[in-house]
């Protein structure tokens, strides 16, 4: 099992941080993919992945699936330990709707905004910019912060007792944040809290 990633980039984060939550970061090699210079966007990458995104799993048999979510699935169904998406038809289902919701309200708002309000990752790879567009998403990001503050309000984790890849997404998306400059709110200490406390576990932290 290989996984095409760029080390602490968000995305290829929630891989790492499920692989690590699951104990089968031994179990997968890692191929970095030189965004930098475009790698990326070449042939030899795009047949695997037309979507020229990062990250990428190809198991063993040559099948190759991109989408975080469908990685991390991939990864929870394969490995022992603690289910990251849910037991029961009402867990899968409330998981999959709060992981997408951090993704959408946090983590691609941030995105957005990193690329098309910021110099992002430079000229060469930036090929088209949205000055307005990208501050709007900051703002939604802003507004997403201020939802989830209110959800953790009266839940330890996104959806419900227990740590997912909902937790997964907006851990990554957060940090994320952080690094574009889009700092959570002091108000939402509900939200600072859980950061605190999900930034510790050992999956995030190594």
């Amino acid at each position: 099992m290989k996984i095409y990633d760029v080390a602490n980039f968000p995305n290829p984060i929630r891989v790492r941080i499920a692989l690590a939550e699951k104990n089968a970061t031994d179990n997968v090699e890692f191929i970095n993919v030189d965004v930098a210079n475009g790698e990326h966007r070449k042939d030899a990458f795009i047949v695997k992945n037309p979507s020229a995104a990062v990250p990428l799993l190809e198991l063993d048999d040559g099948t190759c699936i991109s989408e975080c979510p469908a990685i991390t699935e991939y990864i929870d169904h394969t490995f022992e330990g603690p289910s990251l998406t849910g037991e029961t038809p009402k867990e899968r289902a409330v998981i999959s709707m709060m992981q997408r919701r951090a993704e959408t309200m946090i983590l691609d708002a941030v995105s957005a905004y990193f690329h098309h309000a910021t110099e992002g990752l430079g000229p060469v790879l930036e090929l088209y910019q949205n000055e307005d567009w990208g501050l709007k998403q900051r703002e939604r990001a802003l507004n997403g912060m201020v939802y989830f503050n209110k959800v953790l309000s009266d839940s330890e984790f996104v959806a419900g007792d227990d740590f997912t890849i909902a937790d997964i997404t907006l851990i990554a998306g957060l940090a994320f944040a952080d690094f574009a400059g889009v700092e959570t709110p002091v108000e939402c200490s509900n939200l600072l809290l859980w950061k605190a406390k999900v930034g510790a576990r050992p999956s995030v932290t190594g």
